[in-house]
Order: structure tokens, then C-alpha cells, then sequence
């Protein structure tokens, strides 16, 4: 996504200013042209040789050097530019871009840029939240530009609260959404991911070896479309993807409750959580303690999630399940694709090496009334990217 990309990172004065370093030098690694743009306050935060260090080009200051070949320098960036992201972003420089001020090298070529533009506050909390400041923030999402929301933590001047920029990992994430096309932009997607755990007492439940991985490579690449996309994730060891609204909860009753509080909105439904069967008939109060001899739990059937979803679809709504199998897959996921009434069925085979829980890769066959595709082994996020091609091609949300 980011190979051969030019990307754009404008530093303003902030001491939030030295973790653009890090964020300069992923980029790097993942193949993307860096120029860094700095206004005369960052310098005295950061050095413009650690940047020209980490991209191999020249950290851009002053608008009259002229030390470099002869072009008008923030036209000339302006035009090849993929992403600028103005990062830390000061009040200053928020009110400056609001106004259409060009008065240094940052602001410049801010303005002559067409290309989608990123801007991340930092600031102390008071700053922030003063009137002045939000109202400039509304007027440069008025005119397309993505404002990230700060984070909340302790800051540099000893306050605790919003304002502090977000870590160089969500900004590559923002970088990466403005870079993918918005074939996905405005429709609702639903996706459930991870483990159910049914309680057998206070101490124990009964689960599976899911870690949520595919279905949360669905639903990030779902939003980085453009998708409105909610997750409804079973508990799991992976962060929620930034910009996905996410629901947790932890037994399939509280999955099956969550999905269908919000299933008739969604336009495209995923079902990619391994959900649990069956639970234990009684819960114990306090823990079952061990004794001579064996044990029994009588269990019953958990909610056919899925199956309500496919007896209660909506016209123009798409419905996708998926199918980890230990033996006859195709068979038993085109019966699965029949009997429950699905547009799609993911299909897996647990015991082929690459595929199943917990790996980083995964082996798919997508199964429809028409179509077999067979698809080699790829990471998760590539598989994920597969099937939103494939279901987008079958035109869900028109009713």
C-alpha cells in the first residue's frame, strides 16, 4: 500500500515533535518516499538531521533556501504528494490553515495540496477544548480535511487530559486509510470475531482456540474502504482497529444479542466468530470443587446465530459465514451455504498447515450458489481484502 508513495509529514512545534521520528521511519521501511516539512518552532524540538537521516531526503524549513535545485519547492512537492499529515499539529498552525495563511514552508505547501490531508492536535487540555481552537478544527474538516481526536493522558506542562498526540502506530493507520479507495463508503458492515466463553462456575467456561485475527483483518480493511463498521468481538489479546465501533462481549447469548440489536441496519453482515455450540444447561454458583471419580456437564444448544440472520435478512443485505472444518469441507459448507441461507460461506480447513486459529496466514475457499474460488495462502489481512473484493462485486446495500 505505502510502496513508492510520497508522503508528506508537516512538524510543528511541539514536544510531541521527536515521536514523528518513529513514525518517518516506518513509513520508510514500508516503502513510501518521505519528505519531512518543519516550521522554525519544531527545530527547537527536534533537529532536521534526524529526519534527512531517517528518509534520505531534505527536511524542508525555510521557504527562500536555496540550497536545493531550482523549482518553486511547495508547488513542485505539492503536485507528487500521496498524503500530508501535520503532525504534532499546534494551535498556531490549526488557525493558520483554517485562514488560508501561508506564511512558511508547512503552511505553504499545505495549501497548495490536493491530495487527501491529515492533521493531528497536540496541545495542552485548556488549549485544546478553548472555543477558538474547536471551532478552527470544524472549519478544516469542513473543507475535507481528517482531524484525529487527541488522546487523553498525562502531558508535557503536568496536566492530565485531552490533547496528547496519538502514538506513531495509529498515525501510519491514518496514512494507510487515506491511501485505499473508497469503494466501501457509506455502507454499514457488521463483523463478529473471536472466541465465545459459556461459564461452567466462577472459575471456569468452556471455549476455543479462536483469537479473533481473521475478523479483526475484516472489519480494519472494511473501514479502511470507507465502511461505518461495527465489531462484535468475544474476548480477545488484539487491540480494536482505530475507527471501527466495537462491542464486546463474552458468551454467544451475548453475542447473539448484540448482533441482532443492530443486524437489520447493515448492509453487509460477517459472521466470522467462532461461537460456541453449546453451553453448560446450569451454572454453578461456586466453584465445582474436585472429587474421586469423573465428571459430567450436561450442555444445550447455544442460539443458531446465523441461522436467525439468514431467516431474517433484509433485501439488499449480504450475508457471509464462515466454515472451519476438520473433513469434507466443501460438502459440508455448501450444506452450511444451503441450510442457513447465506450469499457466502468462507471455508477452512483446520488441519492444513498455514490455515486455522491463531496463525498470521490462513487458506480460504469462497463458496457461493455460483462460484468456488480457491484462494492460496495469504496473511489474514490479504484474505480479508479478497473477500470484500468479492462481495463488493455483488453490489450489497441496493435494495
Amino acid at each position: 500500500m505505502l510502496q513508492g508513495k510520497h508522503i508528506v509529514l508537516g512538524v510543528t512545534g511541539s514536544i510531541a515533535a521527536y515521536k514523528i521520528a518513529s513514525l518517518a521511519s516506518m513509513l520508510k521501511k514500508r516503502g513510501a518516499d518521505v519528505t519531512v516539512i518543519m516550521t522554525s518552532n519544531a527545530t527547537n524540538f527536534i533537529n532536521p538531521i534526524t529526519f534527512e537521516t531517517l528518509t534520505g531526503n531534505k527536511c524542508l524549513v525555510d521557504t527562500f533556501d536555496r540550497n536545493f535545485q531550482y523549482s518553486v519547492e511547495h508547488v513542485s512537492l505539492a503536485k507528487q504528494t500521496d498524503v500530508f499529515l501535520v503532525a504534532p499539529a499546534s494551535a498556531n498552525v490549526i488557525a493558520k490553515a483554517a485562514c488560508g495563511i501561508a506564511d512558511d514552508m508547512l503552511t505553504t505547501t499545505l495549501l497548495a495540496c490536493e491530495c487527501p490531508k491529515i492533521v493531528a492536535p497536540a496541545m495542552n487540555t485548556r488549549m485544546y477544548k478553548n472555543p477558538i481552537v474547536q471551532n478552527n478544527i470544524k472549519i478544516l474538516q469542513n473543507y475535507g480535511m481528517e482531524v484525529i481526536t487527541p488522546a487523553t493522558g498525562y502531558l508535557a506542562c503536568g496536566d492530565t487530559g485531552e490533547g496528547k498526540m496519538p502514538e506513531p502506530e495509529l498515525l501510519l493507520e491514518y496514512i494507510i486509510k487515506a491511501l485505499q479507495p473508497k469503494d466501501m463508503e457509506g455502507l454499514k458492515v457488521l463483523v463478529t470475531a473471536g472466541p465465545t466463553r459459556e461459564k461452567i462456575d466462577p472459575v471456569r467456561y468452556i471455549s476455543n482456540h479462536s483469537t479473533g485475527k481473521m475478523g479483526y483483518a475484516i472489519a480494519r480493511a472494511a473501514m479502511m474502504r470507507g465502511a461505518e463498521v461495527t465489531l462484535v468481538s468475544g474476548k480477545t489479546a488484539i487491540a480494536p482497529p482505530a475507527g471501527v465501533h466495537t462491542i464486546d462481549v463474552e458468551s454467544a447469548q451475548d453475542m447473539a444479542e448484540a448482533v441482532k440489536e443492530c443486524a437489520a441496519k447493515q448492509d453487509i453482515i460477517i459472521k466470522a466468530a467462532a461461537v460456541a455450540d453449546y453451553r453448560p444447561k446450569s451454572v454453578a454458583e461456586q466453584k465445582v470443587k474436585k472429587k474421586d471419580g469423573d465428571m459430567s456437564i450436561e450442555l444445550e444448544r447455544t442460539e443458531d446465530i446465523l441461522g436467525y440472520l439468514g431467516a431474517h435478512k433484509q433485501p439488499g443485505q449480504f450475508l457471509c459465514g464462515f466454515s472451519m472444518e476438520t473433513e469434507n469441507m466443501i460438502a459440508n459448507s455448501r450444506a452450511k451455504l444451503e441450510r442457513k441461507n447465506l450469499d457466502l460461506i468462507v471455508a477452512n480447513n483446520l488441519k492444513q498447515q498455514g490455515a486455522g486459529f491463531g496463525t498470521d496466514t490462513n487458506i480460504v475457499t469462497l463458496l457461493s450458489k455460483e462460484d468456488t474460488i480457491q484462494l492460496s495462502i495469504m496473511s489474514k489481512e490479504e484474505v480479508a481484502d479478497e473477500l470484500l473484493n468479492y462481495i463488493m462485486k455483488q453490489k450489497p446495500g441496493q435494495k
